[in-house]
Formats: C-alpha cells, sequence, structure tokens
C-alpha cells in the first residue's frame, strides 16, 4: 500500500524526468489491476461463504446458540467490508466527471442523513446550513457523496448518547467549504496525525479506509482534507474543494 510519502517522491520523480512518469505510470496501473483482481478473487468465493452461513441459520436456527457463530458471521461480514473499502480505495482516483448542483447534492444528503437518525430513534440533534448561492460543480457526484456521508456516519459513530453534529456549506474566495462538525469522543493527539493513512483507524471494528478513501477523492478533485479535534469534546473535518 502506498503512503503519502510513496506518493510524494513519486511526484518528484515524476516532475524532473518524463521516463520516470512514464515508468510509474504503468507500476501504478499494473498496482491497481493487481490490487483488483485479488480483492476480486478473494470476494467472490466468501459471498457464496457469507450465503451459505445465512441459509444454514436459516434452516438451522439453533446454531445461532453455537460457541463462535455469532463472532464467525460477524467476522466474515468484516471481510466482505474490507474487501468492498479496498476496491473502492484503490480505485479512488479514477472520477467519473459531471457537471451538477453541489447545493441540491448537499441538502440530499442532510436530508437522507437526518431522516435515518430518526428512523434510529436517535438522540442527537443534527442540523445543517447549505446555503443557495453555491452554483454548479464538476466533479465526481457519487464519490463526493460517498465522501460527505463518510464524514457524517463517522460523527454519528463519535456520539455515545446525546450530542450534536452541524453540517455546513460555504463559498470562499475559489474554494467550496465543506464541515462535517460532531460533539463526539474526539481523537487523541496519538492517533490524529495519522487517520488519513490507509488501516489506520480511531474506530473499534473500522477498517481505516475511510477516511483515506475520501482523501484520495478530495486530493483528486484538487481540494483537501483536514481535522481539528479534542478528546471528550469533537471534532471539526473540513473539506475545501477549488470551484
Amino acid at each position: 500500500m502506498l503512503h503519502n510519502i510513496d506518493i510524494n517522491k513519486m511526484n518528484t520523480l515524476t516532475e524532473e524526468n518524463s521516463d520516470a512518469k512514464q515508468i510509474i505510470g504503468q507500476l501504478l496501473e499494473n498496482h491497481h489491476r493487481i490490487v483488483s483482481t485479488i480483492a476480486h478473487e478473494i470476494r467472490n468465493p466468501l459471498t457464496l461463504v457469507s450465503s451459505s452461513l445465512q441459509v444454514t441459520e436459516l434452516q438451522h436456527p439453533e446454531v445461532k446458540e453455537f460457541p463462535h457463530w455469532k463472532q464467525t458471521i460477524e467476522d466474515v461480514e468484516f471481510i466482505c467490508q474490507l474487501l468492498n473499502e479496498l476496491s473502492a480505495f484503490n480505485n479512488g482516483e479514477v472520477l467519473n466527471y459531471s457537471v451538477f448542483s453541489i447545493e441540491r447534492l448537499l441538502k440530499n444528503i442532510a436530508v437522507s442523513f437526518a431522516i435515518s437518525l430518526d428512523s434510529e430513534v436517535s438522540d442527537i440533534e443534527f442540523s445543517s446550513s447549505i446555503p443557495s448561492n453555491l452554483g454548479d460543480y464538476t466533479g465526481d457526484k457519487v464519490k463526493l457523496e460517498q465522501v460527505f456521508l463518510n464524514l457524517l456516519y463517522n460523527a454519528r459513530e463519535s456520539i455515545c448518547g446525546k450530542g450534536q453534529i452541524y453540517f455546513s456549506a460555504s463559498r470562499s474566495e475559489d474554494f467550496l467549504v465543506i464541515q462535517c462538525e460532531d460533539s463526539g469522543c474526539g481523537i487523541s493527539d496519538e492517533v490524529i496525525d495519522y487517520i488519513f493513512e490507509p488501516f489506520k483507524t480511531y474506530k473499534a471494528g473500522g477498517t481505516g479506509l475511510g477516511l483515506s478513501l475520501s482523501k484520495k477523492i478530495v486530493e483528486s478533485h484538487g481540494g483537501s482534507i483536514s481535522v481539528d479535534s479534542k478528546v471528550d469534546q469533537g471534532s471539526i473535518f473540513t473539506i475545501k474543494l477549488p470551484i
């Protein structure tokens, strides 16, 4: 898995040497193809295993009382989730551009998230501020929606019991600024420097690919993502996208 330091070194090489640019491009293409192939080949039989376990449970409900049955189901589900996120991470830089209303996208996301909280009878208070002067945006609508939803879901998971989440957007000079603020558990100083790296996670049961994928998608749009957090006080994630 490539880390930021590796990518920075490769970018420097490609800027200085055209031959290196071509070679590195081929290596990266092969890297993406190999990761996709491995994830695909593992996911297919694993899906069959998962289906077989579900059928077994339906036909023989007593297995739910067997030692380690629940843990086995959860482990299989986690591996499936990991493979799906690995595939998404591997293709995070591949963008399908379109022109769309960023205001409508953000408002739809806010409404959907609010509905999900209501359906869970959550004690979380959610509010949003999406102005009507954001204009159109050119980018990958599906991938950006994935990024914004990931931030909101992370915020929800960081709150135990009552809390607040605030989702906002604004225009600042040549940038679109989207923020997700929560009153959750916060992120410790020991972890915060690494949360955007692959397989680094501060959530129990997390894969460590959600935020790294979000970073890759945002940077592929020429933007940036950052976080300001304090333990037991909450976090503010900020995305800046050029417009």
